[in-house]
């Protein structure tokens, strides 16, 4: 039976990429991947074309540096304020994320909420907010994978933006030049969990006042090329690999498309289909990345039926976030098509049971 894997991270990954970091841990140039020096003219080779796909794939302007480092997002919602925050920061609460974003910021200077969906479970984008001037950014979250909104726009922002794109980077093109800095785990649209990309503007930094630790401090990094300490080779290597691949299919614009492509078709079933509901109504805030939805309030007691019963068809990860119950299929840019198809009539069938 073939498995449709809608898991929300780490996830799916193309098949092509898979089997060449499968085939590079077996073999690297005589070595095994796992075990070469990061110092080496092998790796750096592997760094330094994954910096190039990145700034070509994203179309990132002259000034901009991308850094591989640890620690995941979470460590970024420390990194950001400590690099950035000088006296005040703006923060648009959208979810689990940005609250944890918000939390660490809080510790290093003044923060302002300019807005917050949690009265309604995270289950829409704020639209009308202001964002104070004399801000020194303002942080948005731009997909959130618990709740199933998505900011798939770049905003305009009186002061620069930050943005934690964990989820949706590469699923679209982006405006880099109204970001600061851009940073995500790779565990989603990019390569296997253990490394984090960001993406800084160079003249950003060194802003701040204060003592920022060497490992914290994105300056260590931009001039130690990501190699200050020994980095993440594995997941870079893999990364690489996707780089080349969403390369060879056509770039952030195909793989926009077929995002589209992906959640209209089930956008469409869950609208359709009487036993399901979204849990985003606003078509506008969907996220194309985390498709969320329940069973209606009626068949309520069909939801444990219907997950054996799509998990006995190939479905994995599509239970919802313990947080919020129901269901999530992710469909990152490795999902075929054919896999949301899938879903689809595993619906309908489950549909015409009950």
């Amino acid at each position: 039976m073939k498995k449709h894997n809608f898991s929300a991270g780490p996830s799916i990954l193309p098949r092509e990429v898979i089997e060449n970091t499968a085939q590079a841990v077996l073999d690297f140039n005589g070595l095994s991947i796992l075990e070469i020096s990061h110092r080496s003219k092998d790796f750096q080779a592997v760094i330094d074309e994954a910096v190039a796909l990145f700034k070509e794939l994203l179309n990132i302007p002259e000034g901009y540096s991308v850094l591989f480092v640890g620690g995941g997002a979470s460590m970024q919602f420390c990194m950001v304020p400590y690099n950035f925050l000088e006296k005040k920061a703006a923060y648009l609460n959208t979810g689990v994320w940005s609250k944890k974003a918000i939390k660490e910021a809080k510790a290093f200077g003044e923060v302002v909420e300019v807005a917050s969906s949690a009265e309604t479970t995270f289950n829409y984008i704020p639209k009308e907010y202001t964002i104070p001037t004399d801000a020194d950014y303002f942080h948005v979250t731009s997909n959130n994978t618990i709740y199933g909104t998505e900011i798939r726009k770049d905003l305009d922002s009186p002061v620069p933006m930050i943005a934690d794109m964990s989820s949706d980077i590469f699923s679209r093109p982006v405006d880099i030049s109204k970001y600061i800095c851009i940073y995500g785990g790779a565990q989603k649209n990019l390569a296997p969990a253990g490394a984090t990309f960001v993406i800084v503007k160079d003249e950003a930094l060194n802003k701040v006042s204060r003592y920022i630790p060497t490992m914290l401090k994105y300056q260590t990094h931009v001039d130690g090329g990501s190699m200050f300490n020994t980095p993440p080779v594995l997941p870079i290597y893999s990364a690489l690999q996707t780089l080349r691949w969403i390369k060879k299919e056509g770039g952030v614009v195909e793989m926009q498309r077929r995002a589209k492509e992906r959640a209209d078709l089930l956008y469409g079933e869950i609208d359709r289909n009487k036993l399901f509901r979204a849990t985003i109504a606003d078509p506008e805030d969907r996220s194309y990345m985390n498709i969320c939805f329940v069973m209606n309030d009626e068949y309520k007691e069909l939801e444990a039926d219907f997950m054996k019963f799509a998990t006995e068809r190939g479905m994995v990860g599509i239970k919802g976030h313990r947080s919020v119950g129901g269901f999530r299929a992710s469909c990152y840019n490795a999902m075929p098509l054919e896999s949301v198809q899938a879903l689809v009539d595993c619906m309908q069938e489950f549909e015409k049971l009950h």
